[in-house]
Protein backbone atom coordinates (compact mmCIF):
# COMPACT_ATOMS: atom_id res chain seq x y z
CA UNK A 1 0.00 0.00 0.00
CA UNK A 2 1.38 3.40 -0.97
CA UNK A 3 2.19 5.86 1.78
CA UNK A 4 3.43 9.41 1.86
CA UNK A 5 7.20 9.82 1.97
CA UNK A 6 7.41 13.58 1.35
CA UNK A 7 4.93 16.02 2.86
CA UNK A 8 4.98 19.71 1.97
CA UNK A 9 2.35 21.83 3.72
CA UNK A 10 1.72 25.56 3.26
CA UNK A 11 5.39 26.02 2.37
CA UNK A 12 6.39 29.62 1.82
CA UNK A 13 9.85 31.05 1.12
CA UNK A 14 10.57 34.77 0.93
CA UNK A 15 13.84 36.47 0.00
CA UNK A 16 13.57 40.13 0.98
CA UNK A 17 10.69 41.50 -1.11
CA UNK A 18 10.63 38.48 -3.39
CA UNK A 19 8.22 35.60 -2.77
CA UNK A 20 9.93 32.55 -4.26
CA UNK A 21 7.37 30.00 -3.07
CA UNK A 22 3.92 31.08 -1.97
CA UNK A 23 2.12 28.65 0.33
CA UNK A 24 2.24 25.40 -1.62
CA UNK A 25 1.24 21.92 -0.44
CA UNK A 26 1.81 18.51 -1.98
CA UNK A 27 2.73 14.96 -1.03
CA UNK A 28 4.84 12.30 -2.73
CA UNK A 29 4.19 8.62 -2.19
CA UNK A 30 6.63 5.77 -1.75
CA UNK A 31 7.96 4.51 -5.08
CA UNK A 32 6.49 7.45 -7.00
CA UNK A 33 8.27 9.60 -9.58
CA UNK A 34 6.97 13.10 -8.96
CA UNK A 35 7.76 15.84 -11.47
CA UNK A 36 8.23 19.52 -10.61
CA UNK A 37 7.65 21.58 -13.75
CA UNK A 38 7.65 25.30 -14.33
CA UNK A 39 9.34 28.17 -16.16
CA UNK A 40 12.48 29.78 -14.77
CA UNK A 41 11.72 31.57 -11.52
CA UNK A 42 8.67 29.44 -10.74
CA UNK A 43 10.19 28.12 -7.49
CA UNK A 44 11.48 24.65 -8.46
CA UNK A 45 15.05 25.22 -7.22
CA UNK A 46 13.88 26.72 -3.93
CA UNK A 47 11.67 23.69 -3.30
CA UNK A 48 14.46 21.24 -4.12
CA UNK A 49 17.02 23.08 -1.99
CA UNK A 50 14.59 23.25 0.93
CA UNK A 51 13.93 19.50 0.72
CA UNK A 52 17.71 19.01 0.70
CA UNK A 53 17.97 21.03 3.92
CA UNK A 54 19.79 23.95 2.31
CA UNK A 55 16.97 26.48 2.78
CA UNK A 56 14.84 27.22 5.85
CA UNK A 57 11.13 27.76 5.13
CA UNK A 58 9.74 31.19 5.93
CA UNK A 59 6.41 29.56 6.77
CA UNK A 60 4.87 26.12 6.57
CA UNK A 61 6.50 22.73 6.97
CA UNK A 62 8.53 20.13 5.08
CA UNK A 63 8.70 16.52 6.17
CA UNK A 64 10.70 13.73 4.58
CA UNK A 65 10.16 10.28 6.14
CA UNK A 66 9.41 11.98 9.43
CA UNK A 67 12.51 14.19 9.28
CA UNK A 68 12.57 17.98 9.17
CA UNK A 69 15.20 18.71 6.51
CA UNK A 70 16.66 21.87 8.04
CA UNK A 71 16.38 20.95 11.71
CA UNK A 72 17.60 17.35 11.45
CA UNK A 73 20.39 17.41 8.83
CA UNK A 74 22.28 14.44 10.32
CA UNK A 75 19.23 12.22 9.98
CA UNK A 76 18.45 13.60 6.53
CA UNK A 77 21.78 12.91 4.83
CA UNK A 78 21.32 9.14 4.54
CA UNK A 79 17.67 9.43 3.55
CA UNK A 80 18.25 11.37 0.35
CA UNK A 81 20.42 11.21 -2.72
CA UNK A 82 20.88 14.39 -4.73
CA UNK A 83 21.91 14.71 -8.36
CA UNK A 84 22.54 18.35 -9.14
CA UNK A 85 22.75 19.84 -12.61
CA UNK A 86 26.27 21.02 -11.67
CA UNK A 87 28.03 18.49 -9.46
CA UNK A 88 30.72 20.73 -7.98
CA UNK A 89 33.28 17.91 -7.90
CA UNK A 90 36.95 18.96 -7.97
CA UNK A 91 38.26 18.91 -11.53
CA UNK A 92 41.20 16.66 -10.58
CA UNK A 93 39.16 14.09 -8.62
CA UNK A 94 38.97 10.72 -10.39
CA UNK A 95 35.83 8.69 -10.83
CA UNK A 96 37.00 6.08 -8.32
CA UNK A 97 38.04 8.72 -5.77
CA UNK A 98 34.64 10.40 -6.05
CA UNK A 99 32.86 7.12 -5.35
CA UNK A 100 35.11 6.32 -2.39
CA UNK A 101 34.69 9.84 -0.98
CA UNK A 102 30.90 9.87 -1.17
CA UNK A 103 30.55 6.36 0.23
CA UNK A 104 32.86 7.22 3.13
CA UNK A 105 30.67 10.25 3.87
CA UNK A 106 27.61 7.99 4.03
CA UNK A 107 29.55 5.26 5.88
CA UNK A 108 28.86 2.56 3.30
CA UNK A 109 31.15 0.41 1.15
CA UNK A 110 32.10 1.80 -2.30
CA UNK A 111 29.85 0.74 -5.19
CA UNK A 112 32.01 -0.16 -8.20
CA UNK A 113 29.00 -2.09 -9.53
CA UNK A 114 27.16 1.19 -10.04
CA UNK A 115 30.06 2.64 -11.99
CA UNK A 116 30.07 -0.43 -14.22
CA UNK A 117 26.28 -0.28 -14.64
CA UNK A 118 26.50 3.32 -15.78
CA UNK A 119 29.32 2.80 -18.26
CA UNK A 120 32.09 4.24 -16.11
CA UNK A 121 34.08 1.03 -15.62
CA UNK A 122 36.82 2.16 -18.00
CA UNK A 123 36.93 5.66 -16.49
CA UNK A 124 37.90 4.82 -12.91
CA UNK A 125 41.19 6.72 -13.08
CA UNK A 126 39.92 9.53 -15.29
CA UNK A 127 39.72 12.97 -13.73
CA UNK A 128 36.29 14.54 -13.51
CA UNK A 129 37.23 17.43 -15.82
CA UNK A 130 38.13 15.00 -18.63
CA UNK A 131 34.74 13.25 -18.61
CA UNK A 132 32.14 14.16 -21.20
CA UNK A 133 28.93 15.87 -20.04
CA UNK A 134 27.09 12.58 -20.32
CA UNK A 135 29.65 10.69 -18.22
CA UNK A 136 29.71 13.47 -15.62
CA UNK A 137 25.92 13.21 -15.34
CA UNK A 138 26.14 9.42 -15.05
CA UNK A 139 28.74 9.75 -12.29
CA UNK A 140 26.54 12.25 -10.46
CA UNK A 141 23.66 9.78 -10.51
CA UNK A 142 25.90 6.93 -9.30
CA UNK A 143 27.07 9.06 -6.37
CA UNK A 144 23.50 10.09 -5.56
CA UNK A 145 22.26 6.52 -5.19
CA UNK A 146 25.40 4.73 -3.92
CA UNK A 147 24.13 4.67 -0.31
CA UNK A 148 20.74 3.31 -1.45
CA UNK A 149 18.66 6.27 -0.23
CA UNK A 150 14.87 5.91 -0.06
CA UNK A 151 14.42 9.33 -1.71
CA UNK A 152 16.34 10.70 -4.71
CA UNK A 153 16.17 14.34 -5.85
CA UNK A 154 17.08 14.91 -9.50
CA UNK A 155 17.58 18.41 -10.93
CA UNK A 156 17.53 18.41 -14.75
CA UNK A 157 19.23 14.97 -14.80
CA UNK A 158 19.32 14.58 -18.59
CA UNK A 159 19.82 18.19 -19.73
CA UNK A 160 22.28 18.33 -22.62
CA UNK A 161 22.70 14.56 -22.88
CA UNK A 162 22.71 12.51 -26.07
CA UNK A 163 19.87 10.09 -26.77
CA UNK A 164 21.79 7.02 -25.57
CA UNK A 165 22.71 8.61 -22.25
CA UNK A 166 19.14 9.78 -21.72
CA UNK A 167 17.76 6.29 -22.32
CA UNK A 168 20.34 4.78 -19.94
CA UNK A 169 19.53 7.23 -17.14
CA UNK A 170 15.80 6.69 -17.61
CA UNK A 171 16.34 2.94 -17.29
CA UNK A 172 18.23 3.47 -14.03
CA UNK A 173 15.40 5.65 -12.74
CA UNK A 174 12.91 2.90 -13.53
CA UNK A 175 15.10 0.34 -11.74
CA UNK A 176 15.25 2.58 -8.68
CA UNK A 177 11.49 3.03 -8.74
CA UNK A 178 10.97 -0.74 -9.02
CA UNK A 179 12.95 -1.13 -5.78
CA UNK A 180 10.63 1.32 -4.04
CA UNK A 181 12.77 4.45 -4.32
CA UNK A 182 10.85 7.72 -4.37
CA UNK A 183 12.10 10.21 -6.99
CA UNK A 184 11.44 13.93 -7.23
CA UNK A 185 12.32 15.15 -10.70
CA UNK A 186 12.73 18.84 -11.52
CA UNK A 187 12.90 19.28 -15.28
CA UNK A 188 12.21 21.65 -18.16
CA UNK A 189 11.86 18.65 -20.49
CA UNK A 190 8.12 18.08 -20.91
CA UNK A 191 8.63 14.89 -22.93
CA UNK A 192 10.78 13.49 -20.11
CA UNK A 193 8.18 14.39 -17.50
CA UNK A 194 5.36 12.91 -19.59
CA UNK A 195 7.31 9.68 -20.05
CA UNK A 196 8.77 9.24 -16.57
CA UNK A 197 6.57 10.94 -13.98
CA UNK A 198 3.61 9.28 -12.27
CA UNK A 199 2.35 12.72 -11.25
CA UNK A 200 3.50 16.28 -11.89
CA UNK A 201 2.99 19.67 -10.31
CA UNK A 202 3.15 22.67 -12.62
CA UNK A 203 4.49 25.72 -10.79
CA UNK A 204 3.83 29.31 -11.78
CA UNK A 205 5.10 32.35 -9.86
CA UNK A 206 5.67 30.37 -6.69
CA UNK A 207 2.27 28.68 -6.68
CA UNK A 208 1.10 25.28 -7.88
CA UNK A 209 -1.09 25.93 -10.92
CA UNK A 210 -2.19 22.30 -11.21
CA UNK A 211 -1.26 18.78 -10.11
CA UNK A 212 -2.08 15.38 -11.56
CA UNK A 213 -0.92 12.54 -13.75
CA UNK A 214 0.31 13.55 -17.22
CA UNK A 215 -2.80 11.92 -18.69
CA UNK A 216 -5.11 13.83 -16.35
CA UNK A 217 -3.45 17.14 -17.17
CA UNK A 218 -3.50 16.65 -20.93
CA UNK A 219 -7.18 15.67 -20.75
CA UNK A 220 -8.12 19.01 -19.16
CA UNK A 221 -7.80 22.55 -20.43
CA UNK A 222 -8.88 23.26 -23.98
CA UNK A 223 -9.11 19.52 -24.66
CA UNK A 224 -8.38 19.97 -28.35
CA UNK A 225 -7.31 16.93 -30.35
CA UNK A 226 -4.75 17.40 -33.13
CA UNK A 227 -5.76 15.77 -36.44
CA UNK A 228 -3.18 15.76 -39.24
CA UNK A 229 -4.29 14.73 -42.74
CA UNK A 230 -2.43 14.21 -46.01
CA UNK A 231 -4.07 13.07 -49.26
CA UNK A 232 -3.00 12.23 -52.81
CA UNK A 233 -4.71 15.14 -54.59
CA UNK A 234 -4.29 17.53 -51.64
CA UNK A 235 -7.92 18.59 -52.01
CA UNK A 236 -8.05 19.64 -48.36
CA UNK A 237 -5.55 22.39 -49.07
CA UNK A 238 -8.22 24.15 -51.12
CA UNK A 239 -11.03 23.55 -48.60
CA UNK A 240 -11.95 26.85 -46.93
CA UNK A 241 -14.84 25.55 -44.83
CA UNK A 242 -14.50 24.32 -41.26
CA UNK A 243 -15.33 20.70 -40.43
CA UNK A 244 -17.54 19.85 -37.42
CA UNK A 245 -16.02 20.55 -33.99
CA UNK A 246 -12.89 22.16 -35.49
CA UNK A 247 -11.85 25.41 -33.80
CA UNK A 248 -8.62 26.04 -35.71
CA UNK A 249 -6.70 24.71 -38.69
CA UNK A 250 -3.34 25.29 -40.30
CA UNK A 251 -1.21 23.97 -43.16
CA UNK A 252 2.24 22.48 -42.64
CA UNK A 253 4.05 21.02 -45.63
CA UNK A 254 1.64 18.59 -47.31
CA UNK A 255 -0.52 18.22 -44.18
CA UNK A 256 -3.64 20.06 -43.11
CA UNK A 257 -3.80 20.13 -39.32
CA UNK A 258 -7.10 20.53 -37.49
CA UNK A 259 -7.65 21.19 -33.77
CA UNK A 260 -10.91 19.53 -32.84
CA UNK A 261 -13.12 19.31 -29.75
CA UNK A 262 -14.42 15.92 -30.89
CA UNK A 263 -12.37 13.73 -33.25
CA UNK A 264 -15.33 11.37 -33.57
CA UNK A 265 -17.26 14.09 -35.39
CA UNK A 266 -14.36 15.63 -37.30
CA UNK A 267 -12.64 12.58 -38.77
CA UNK A 268 -15.71 11.06 -40.53
CA UNK A 269 -16.50 14.46 -42.05
CA UNK A 270 -12.95 14.73 -43.42
CA UNK A 271 -13.12 11.21 -44.89
CA UNK A 272 -16.52 11.95 -46.49
CA UNK A 273 -15.05 15.10 -48.03
CA UNK A 274 -12.10 13.20 -49.52
CA UNK A 275 -14.43 10.54 -50.96
CA UNK A 276 -16.76 13.14 -52.46
CA UNK A 277 -13.81 14.82 -54.18
CA UNK A 278 -12.29 11.59 -55.50
CA UNK A 279 -9.24 12.05 -53.30
CA UNK A 280 -7.42 9.28 -51.48
CA UNK A 281 -6.06 9.35 -47.94
CA UNK A 282 -2.27 9.08 -47.59
CA UNK A 283 -1.89 9.66 -43.85
CA UNK A 284 -4.19 10.40 -40.94
CA UNK A 285 -2.93 11.03 -37.41
CA UNK A 286 -5.05 11.73 -34.35
CA UNK A 287 -3.08 12.88 -31.30
CA UNK A 288 -4.17 14.00 -27.87
CA UNK A 289 -2.58 17.20 -26.56
CA UNK A 290 0.95 16.73 -25.24
CA UNK A 291 2.04 17.71 -21.75
CA UNK A 292 4.14 20.44 -23.36
CA UNK A 293 1.06 21.92 -25.02
CA UNK A 294 -0.86 21.80 -21.73
CA UNK A 295 2.13 23.36 -19.95
CA UNK A 296 2.20 26.24 -22.44
CA UNK A 297 -1.53 26.71 -22.08
CA UNK A 298 -1.11 27.12 -18.31
CA UNK A 299 2.09 29.17 -18.23
CA UNK A 300 1.42 31.24 -21.36
CA UNK A 301 -2.33 32.01 -21.39
CA UNK A 302 -2.10 33.77 -24.75
CA UNK A 303 -0.49 30.71 -26.34
CA UNK A 304 -2.47 29.53 -29.36
CA UNK A 305 -2.82 25.93 -30.52
CA UNK A 306 -2.41 27.26 -34.02
CA UNK A 307 1.22 28.02 -33.27
CA UNK A 308 2.05 24.45 -32.29
CA UNK A 309 3.69 21.89 -34.49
Amino acid sequence: MADDVVLVKDFRKVYGDTIAVDGISFEVQRGEIFGLLGPNGAGKTTIMESLEGLRQPTDGSLNLLGVNPTRQPNRLRNLIGVQLQASGLPASMTTQEAMEFFCAYHQVAPRPDLLLRLGLGEKLTSQFSTLSTGLQRRLALALAVAHDPPVVLLDEPTAGLDVGSRVELHEVMRELQARGTTIILATHDMAEAEKMADRVAILLKGKIATTGTPTQLTATGSGLVKISVSSEAASLLQETGIFPEVSQQLIKDEYVIYYSHDAGETVPAILDYLKAHGDHLVDLRVERPSLEERFLEITQPDHSNGGMS
